[in-house]
């Protein structure tokens, strides 16, 4: 198993800290490894708006290039409501609210683990 591999869980609570630092809200991270073949966790995180979207994807990718060397191209536009990060065994939703509500994450993906939430 690779370093990323191992450290997943670290860095996905890492992520969920830094988000509630930077004003996210709700912050949930998903364990979907047993149920998922594209990722270990989802980090799922609300916004107030479109601005602060924007700037929580920014802050977020700048984070943890720094922090782990990662990157990833933010799929989504800030106005549609919802911005995907994907690093891997790590995927990062950050939504409006209004959006969050409409799609359920948690609930599509019920039969994960919630390992933490941050309200």
């Amino acid at each position: 198993m690779s370093r990323w591999n191992l450290e997943a869980i670290n860095i996905a609570r890492e992520i969920a800290n830094f988000l509630e630092a930077k004003k996210g809200e709700d912050i949930v991270v998903l364990d979907i490894k047993d149920i998922s073949s594209f990722t270990d966790y989802f980090v799922i995180v609300s916004c107030t708006s479109s601005r602060m979207l924007q700037s929580l994807s920014n802050a977020l990718s700048r984070e943890v290039k720094t922090q782990f060397h990662k990157s990833s191209l933010p799929e989504g536009r800030p106005d549609s409501g919802w911005v995907v990060m994907d690093y891997g065994d790590v995927v990062v939703h950050i939504f409006s609210t209004e959006q969050r509500d409409y799609y359920r994450l948690e609930d599509l993906w019920s039969e994960g683990h919630v390992i933490l939430r941050l309200m």
